[in-house]
């Protein structure tokens, strides 16, 4: 016995460490099998992780699983993702493992999927993205069988966590699947088998840009009966839920050449109002189980025919509620008078000829009765639309009624009266004479609240006008912060906004008395300083669905620190960009202009303007706007009033303001009767002080033009010329926006102005020439403006001047000397005898002196005297005095 016990013990060893150690001997196998028989049965890229093999986890099956298995597309989807799988698990007999796959199939009993996601597609032209399959070269029989490598004989399957979509490009049309948890197993026996299914899902379906079903949960367990051979599918036993409402269904399904033969009845068990209810998908729907209901709801329908490339299933599906009400425990108000009567048909299987026919959808909150009525038709091509609304309702109410949850609070009266038909096609190409509106749509003390705005809006009365071919707004009173709207004009598209994505196109006239920008900024974003040197981490923009005119007369506009008077021009909004045209206020006692655009479709918006400023007040504009003392930082002192034209670009901050390091542009500025107040500025302090004979106060800078330049934060002045007195100074040089200086300005200083020493020397030579004589004298700028540093040229200049004027005295004195000689020698060589000359011999001594001297022999050759001495000493004492030279 302890033998036998002995030979089983070391058996079931040896089983286990074979079980333990098999996956590892088959491993390689198994990859190569795996990746063969995928590279002869697809054309697509298909990678995977690993592949696992263990005879532990399905005993006494093997399990081999994939993971990380993904599918990408080859053209015309080339790099698309067709699938990514986290884990496929197959479960097969050991003894498959043993086969070749190239010779004899592998039977594969059981399939595990496990966080998958398949995207399936159909493009414009019509090709699909899941046809993938290589072709067989021979034919198979064997209805289970999908290739020579595989063969499917399953028991049961699983697929969890996973998620499906579905693109058809050729008709827009979206069917998507999230959160999918499916599970099948059955009993196969022969022909004719039993599936059992549970299914739990998430459904999304839209078609046409229409949503029909936005994130429904799904619950499906259906007992299928299979019949294999005919290929037809029985429904035996099935409960659906759709969102929380109950479905019983029964019928069939079978395969057939051109399609598929459906023939499926459906209705909710109970006739309960609260099953309609249930319909609602639950993020809006809450708990149902404290709602009180009374009336009754009944869905039932039809689904027969046959589903091919040209035809669907005939369709009869009846919604049908009368009388019904509903209140919640928790809030005050009960709709009541519910009255729902929905038709979804089609009679004769053409896709075309489906319609919905909304024959009633009625209610009642209060006193207030909503009635309307629709009928849809053409679905799937150019839809067509004839509507009615008639009736009032309390926005507020709708809170108070049903449990949901807005985002932004909800106030005011709805008044409509209304019947509008159109095509689809008609709203998109804007065909507006096929699209007919009669009627009327109002609001009051209307309220709402959003994020996006600082304050509420409140609109005290609204209304629109609706006629064949045009939509009017009649008036549009409205509020919001301290700003008050009041506005008419013309919509050429509201269904076309409301039921497409096309663009509000329109043109608007508004007034308002008081108009606060700070009233529509993000809180915070009116703060932030217009000198800003970092971007905002996010901009306003301009709405991309807004296409209209705006014609705007305001009384008062307040922008930031700035008070507009007058404002009047028009506003084009148009691809989330704004077109000022001929934008006139009243400002600094002036009048301002504005012309450009402002664009928000880039991250960071942009803005290109001219800006005409007529007799601004210099001082109060100078102060107030920081854009005018970045480009001109000492105007501060200046008085007086200003002409100016501008034209700048850059990046706009978070409160729509220039970001100054980005601006590029040029301006031109005149000045008028302006006066300086050198104490408001500490520049002009120092220039006095190194230039003592400058009195700024009485500088005259009336009718002063300039010409500035800017770009990449640096300001450049074109040199430019002032005078003051006699005195002509030339300005020129460059500052940053961060008021960084380097500037001269260069005088030309008439020599009277520099200093006694230069004075006295000038009123010795006591000549007219002198007087005119000027000096260059250059100061140079720098530092920045609220602590400058000026240095001159001017110690040098006056020494150059006093060198010179020396210069001219020493000349002028001997061209004097000459002058009295001249006068002298002609005297006496016109004939003019001294009194007591009397000989002729006189004469010539003279001569000789006279030519000795000139010549430079101060020694005549003769130095013996003679009788005749006494008039050459005279002459030559004369001489000596001309010079200044006297013997004593």
């Amino acid at each position: 016995m302890k033998k036998k016990l002995k030979i089983v013990g070391i058996s079931l060893l040896i089983l286990v460490a074979l079980l333990i150690a098999s996956p590892f001997i088959f491993q390689s196998q198994i990859k190569d099998m795996v990746r063969n028989y995928i590279n002869e049965s697809v054309n697509a890229k298909v990678t995977f992780d690993d592949v696992d093999l263990s005879f532990i986890r399905s005993f006494p099956q093997a399990n081999v699983t994939l993971d990380n298995l993904t599918i990408t597309n080859f053209a015309p989807f080339k790099n698309d993702t067709l699938a990514k799988v986290q884990s496929l698990s197959l479960d097969m007999s050991i003894k498959e493992l043993f086969k070749n796959a190239t010779e004899e199939p592998i039977i594969v009993n059981s399939i595990a999927i496990d966080n998958a996601l398949v995207n399936l597609k159909t493009n414009k032209e019509g090709a699909v993205n899941w046809d993938i399959a290589k072709a067989s070269d021979t034919p198979t029989t064997d209805n289970n069988s999908s290739s020579d490598g595989f063969v499917f004989d399953i028991e049961n399957y699983s697929i969890t966590n996973s998620a499906f979509n579905y693109l058809d490009e050729t008709n827009n049309t979206i069917f998507k699947i999230t959160n999918l948890n499916h599970s099948g197993n059955g009993t196969f026996s022969g022909d004719t088998s039993e599936l059992d299914t549970k299914t739990e899902a998430n459904v999304t379906f839209s078609m046409e840009d229409t949503e029909y079903l936005s994130n429904n949960s799904l619950k499906l367990d259906a007992l299928i009966d299979l019949d294999l051979p005919n290929n037809k599918y029985t429904f035996k036993e099935n409960k659906a839920l759709i969102n929380d409402l109950p479905l019983e269904f029964k019928g069939y399904v079978q395969l057939i050449e051109a399609g598929q033969a459906i023939d499926i009845t459906f209705e909710n068990p109970g006739s309960t109002f609260k099953d309609f209810l249930a319909v609602i998908p639950k993020t809006y729907a809450k708990n149902l189980d404290n709602v009180d209901t009374t009336g009754n709801f009944k869905i039932n329908g039809v689904i027969k025919g046959e589903s091919t490339e040209t035809t669907i299933p005939t369709l009869d599906i009846n919604i049908v509620s009368n009388n019904a009400s509903f209140k919640f425990a928790d809030l005050p108000k009960r709709v009541e008078n519910i009255n729902i009567n929905v038709e979804i048909k089609n009679n004769n299987g053409l896709v075309d000829d489906t319609y919905v026919a909304i024959n009633t959808l009625d209610f009642k909150i209060d006193q207030d009765q909503f009635k309307s009525s629709a009928t849809i038709k053409n679905l799937t091509k150019n839809m067509l639309v004839n509507a009615n609304l008639d009736g009032v309702l309390n926005l507020a109410n709708l809170t108070k009624a049903y449990p949901i949850e807005l985002e932004n609070e909800l106030k005011g009266i709805l008044k409509a009266k209304l019947n509008t038909s159109f095509d689809m096609n008609a709203i998109e190409t804007n065909a507006y004479e096929r699209i007919k509106n009669n009627g009327s749509v109002s609001v009051s003390d209307f309220v709402f609240s959003s994020a996006d705005i600082v304050n509420p809006i409140n609109i005290s009365k609204a209304s629109i006008n609706f006629n064949p071919g045009t939509i009017t707004l009649d008036n549009f009173i409205a509020t919001t912060g301290q700003t008050d709207l009041n506005a008419i004009g013309s919509i050429n598209n509201l269904l076309g906004f409301l039921l497409s994505d096309k663009k509000l196109e329109g043109n608007f006239n508004v007034k308002s008395n008081v108009f606060k920008i700070s009233d529509f900024m993000i809180e915070g974003g009116s703060k932030a300083p217009i000198n800003q040197s970092a971007e905002p981490a996010t901009a306003l923009k301009i709405p991309a669905f807004l296409d209209c005119t705006i014609t705007a007369d305001a009384k008062t506009v307040y922008y930031d620190n700035l008070i507009l008077k007058d404002v009047k021009g028009s506003l084009k909004i148009a691809n989330e960009t704004a077109q000022l045209n001929n934008v006139t206020s009243s400002i600094f006692n002036g009048n301002l202009s504005l012309e450009g655009l402002v664009d928000t479709k880039t991250t960071k918006p942009t803005f290109n303007m001219n800006v005409g400023a007529k007799n601004f007040d210099i001082a109060q504009s100078f102060n107030d706007l920081n854009l005018l003392q970045a480009l001109a930082p000492i105007t501060k002192a200046l008085q007086g009033k200003l002409n100016s034209s501008i034209n700048l670009s850059g990046t706009l901050g978070e409160d729509f303001t220039p970001l100054l390091n980005t601006i590029s542009g040029d301006a031109l500025a005149e000045l008028i009767t302006t006066q300086i107040q050198p104490k408001n500025e500490q520049l002009f302090s120092l220039l006095e002080s190194k230039l003592n004979f400058l009195d700024f106060s009485k500088l005259d800078l009336k009718d002063l033009k300039t010409k500035l330049s800017f770009n990449d934060g640096q300001v450049s002045v074109k040199p430019f010329d002032i005078k003051y007195k006699d005195i002509k100074m030339t300005v020129g040089g460059s500052h940053t926006f961060s008021n960084t200086m380097n500037y001269q300005v260069v005088l030309d200083v008439p020599a009277k102005y520099l200093g006694t020493e230069v004075n006295n020397l000038i009123n010795k030579i006591n000549d007219a020439a002198v007087n005119d004589i000027k000096i260059p004298v250059t100061a140079t700028i720098s530092g920045n403006t609220l602590k400058p540093q000026v240095t001159t040229d001017l110690t040098s200049g006056v020494k150059n001047l006093t060198s010179q004027l020396i210069e001219i005295e020493k000349q002028k004195l001997i061209n004097k000397g000459k002058d009295k000689l001249t006068d002298v020698v002609g005297n006496i060589l016109g004939g003019n005898k001294p009194k007591d000359s009397t000989s002729t011999q006189s004469n010539g001594g003279v001569k000789d002196v006279l030519g000795n001297i000139l010549n430079g022999n101060n020694t005549p050759k003769d130095t013996t005297k003679t009788t005749n001495d006494k008039p050459k000493d005279q002459v030559k004492d004369a001489i000596k005095g001309l010079f200044g030279k006297k013997d004593k």
